[in-house]
């Protein structure tokens, strides 16, 4: 106990031989921290969503029938012009009922002729007749048939494209029905869905501005479901891309802009560098009468390095860049300012 008391003692001697010492908080409002101000630009009126790049024209190439696969003559990423082959199937089966129909068709001909003759000789009714020139008939019909079947054996490309997945290989079975190839081409289009007032400003045939990545982009406006989904309550919207920006493929992701059919919100844009983050809040430094302001705002989806501000700043505040450790009401110093 008597070596705690002594160590406490010549603590309080050291406090007190000491000069009065500044508070820190006073030492950093007497020195104003010099900070650099952002550029911000005025937000448009329109609202950017999330949207799919998809390819135009899609197909999964099936077969109608039960066969196996003899050879596949495309790979993935192959490119394959309009009613190229693509799979060739097993076809002794098919060519077997071609030549039986053939064969019923020729003696459903030969019997027809033969109750003709008779009938001019008066010796057959013309009620034999019909029934002969019907045999015949289904006779041709089960040809034209089995000629169709031993067509599909071939499976041909529906339209000029990429080949973007191979499902079967040579010597697999396959059903009717059953996916072979998976086949894309007709251009790129994008696919999104908006809510019933980001749609009011939206009609066929418009021009809408979209990014993937760094790049930009224009799309056509061709469709526009008149209905939402009664789960999601959004509309489908599809637009056909007009310029492309660099490596722009079936499968990215990209942010269209659509137009708001209301006036401006005045917001702005501002650098990700000047946002910070409190938990759940966001905010920027706003330098205000040689002080920093942190001002609460409401934050759209970042597009590339910037971010659109909603609400809770205007096109004449001061941001701050890179605001770091600062601190609401500390004193600052704006070099380089605009």
């Amino acid at each position: 106990m008597k070596k705690t008391h002594l160590v406490l003692a010549v603590a309080s001697a050291a406090l007190l031989s000491l000069p009065h010492a500044v508070p820190a908080t006073a030492g950093a409002d007497s020195a104003a921290t010099k900070v650099r101000l952002v550029d911000t630009a005025p937000a448009t009126a329109g609202r950017w969503i999330a949207a799919n790049v998809r390819a135009a024209r899609r197909a999964r190439v099936s077969t109608r029938l039960s066969a196996t696969v003899k050879a596949v003559h495309v790979a993935e990423g192959d490119r394959v012009r309009e009613g190229q082959v693509v799979v060739s199937l097993a076809d002794p089966d098919v060519r077997a009922a071609v030549a039986a129909a053939e064969a019923a068709l020729s003696s459903a001909a030969a019997h027809e002729r033969r109750i003709s003759g008779l009938v001019t000789e008066r010796a057959a009714t013309p009620s034999e007749l019909e029934a002969a020139q019907a045999q015949r008939a289904q006779a041709e019909a089960a040809v034209a048939a089995a000629r169709a079947s031993l067509a599909h054996t071939e499976i041909r490309a529906p339209f000029a494209g990429v080949v973007q997945a191979r499902r079967v290989e040579p010597g697999d079975l396959v059903g009717p029905g059953q996916p072979l190839l998976e086949l894309e081409g007709g251009g790129l289009e994008l696919e999104a869905s908006v809510s019933e007032e980001e749609g009011r400003g939206l009609a066929p045939g418009q021009r809408l501005r979209f990014r993937s990545g760094d790049h930009e982009g224009t799309a056509e406006l061709f469709a526009l479901t008149p209905g939402g989904d009664a789960l999601s309550h959004r509309r489908g919207l599809r637009a056909r891309v007009h310029q492309a920006p660099p490596g722009l493929a079936s499968g990215s992701f990209a942010r269209l802009e659509v137009p708001s059919a209301g006036p401006a919100t005045g917001g702005v844009w501002v650098p990700r560098t000047a946002v910070v983050l409190r938990g759940d809040l966001t905010g920027v430094f706003v330098a205000s009468s040689g002080r920093a302001e942190l001002r609460w705002i409401a934050a759209g989806e970042p597009i590339g390095d910037q971010v659109p501000v909603r609400a809770g700043l205007g096109a004449a505040d001061r941001v701050i860049d890179a605001p770091g450790a600062l601190r609401d009401g500390q004193r600052v110093e704006v070099v380089h300012g605009r």
